[in-house]
């Protein structure tokens, strides 16, 4: 029997530069989408413009060159470094006869290999949904707009509004699932907070290194590799400190450079874990040459869910990859370390230690019996690790907040 070898997707990436961003790291980023895609990138055309072209993102000139290239080069797909209006999709698929798709799309083609859990799942649908809507005019005849022309009227536009409405029906289904889920998400997180635990969520660009950070602390079994968004949905797993206080370790999705606006707001919910976490771990791949840009990216999406209050440690990942004298002493909330070999992971858990919340201490109390009232009170409002009955009186153990520290000082045991 003859195996049929799958045929790989040569991708040609295509961008103008128009200043405003640095066209060149954009399209070294948009490679390795291509290939975390599952394509293979051939060749980037780059053209300097003011502003894109209306009708067909490049100029005529380069229209042409990318033309002849896709026939020269057998090129199956070209991939645009910003997001296409419908006319410009149109214009580059008919005059270079080969598929176009945009950054955006690209992204929601890898988040939706990607996702694994219930929501990832509903989130892609709904942001693949949102970013076609408005692109249904570019798939071809029978999704054409009316026309002014006979031939024009009827099947086309009544074909294009059951689209529409179908895709409408669908998004509104999607939103009331994931409701579901958020409201679910929203109970746990309650749960937690009533239960007094601490939250540390890992966040950064994508493939600095976050799942491999989260195995080695708590042998999550979280898939790894050297890709963009090789994991999207978040886990969450228990890790105890050398304080012996335990906290909630919650890995989030990747982030890039102009993520789109549709996907940030797909994934809130997600995202929100961060907010609403007590701690936050930067994490940046430290041997990367633009690894200030990707600090800088997470930065300035924290600051957009509110999180300027909230402890950040900045995490530089990779270490192993760095000579000595390229590793910058460790300060205040800036550890590096190799999450692959372990080295300075000693050094994180000591920072996150420090900056765990003042409201909590673990303590040990011996509470006299006729105090019953003060130990229910633990049971319901603290975290309760151990309880005994002595002799002498009632032996706790637990994690308390401030408050309750305050009031039950004098019974602390050394």
């Amino acid at each position: 029997m003859v195996e049929t070898q799958e045929k790989v997707t040569r991708a040609l990436l295509v961008s103008v530069d128009t200043g405003r961003f640095d066209a060149e790291s954009s399209m070294d980023e948009l490679w390795e989408l291509v290939k975390s895609a599952g394509a293979e990138p051939e060749l980037t055309v780059i053209q300097k413009l003011d502003r894109p072209e209306t009708a067909s993102f490049v100029g005529s000139g380069k229209l042409l060159e990318i033309k002849e290239i896709c026939e020269s080069r057998e090129i199956d797909l070209i991939v645009c470094d910003s997001e296409l209006s419908p006319t410009q999709l149109r214009t580059l698929e008919r005059e270079c006869d080969t598929r176009v798709i945009d950054r955006t799309t690209l992204i929601l083609d890898i988040f939706a290999l990607r996702a694994r859990s219930k929501e990832g799942k509903l989130q892609v649908e709904l942001a693949q949904l949102k970013h076609l809507l408005p692109r249904l005019t570019g798939k071809g005849v029978e999704l054409s707009r009316l026309g002014g022309g006979i031939g024009t009227r009827g099947p086309g536009e009544t074909k294009l509004e059951t689209d529409r409405r179908h895709i409408y029906r669908r998004m509104e289904t999607l939103k009331e699932q994931l409701k579901e889920v958020e409201n679910h998400r929203t109970r746990l997180r309650q749960r937690r907070e009533k239960d007094g635990v601490i939250t540390v969520a890992i966040v950064g660009y994508t493939n600095a290194g976050k799942s491999t950070l989260m195995n080695y602390l708590t042998d999550a079994g979280v898939l790894a590799q050297d890709k963009l968004f090789a994991t999207l949905d978040p886990t969450s797993r228990a890790l105890k400190l050398p304080s012996g206080v335990t906290v909630m370790l919650i890995d989030t999705v990747g982030l890039v450079r102009r993520l789109p606006h549709g996907l940030v707001e797909a994934f809130k919910s997600t995202l929100e874990e961060a907010a609403m976490s007590d701690i936050i771990l930067n994490v940046c791949d430290a041997s990367s040459p633009e690894a200030d840009t990707h600090m800088q990216v997470t930065v300035d999406l924290l600051t957009e869910l509110g999180c300027s209050d909230t402890p950040i440690i900045t995490v530089f990942n990779k270490c192993d990859r760095l000579s000595p004298l390229e590793i910058a002493p460790d300060s205040e909330r800036r550890v590096h370390i190799s999450a692959k070999s372990g080295e300075g992971v000693d050094r994180l858990l000591d920072e996150i230690d420090r900056n765990l919340p003042v409201k909590i201490k673990r303590v040990k109390l011996l509470l006299p019996f006729n105090m019953g009232g003060e130990a229910n009170k633990i049971r319901e409002k603290a975290t309760l690790l151990s309880e005994n009955y002595t002799a002498d009186g009632i032996e706790i153990e637990a994690i308390i907040d401030a408050d309750m520290y305050r009031r039950l000082e004098e019974f602390v045991q050394e």
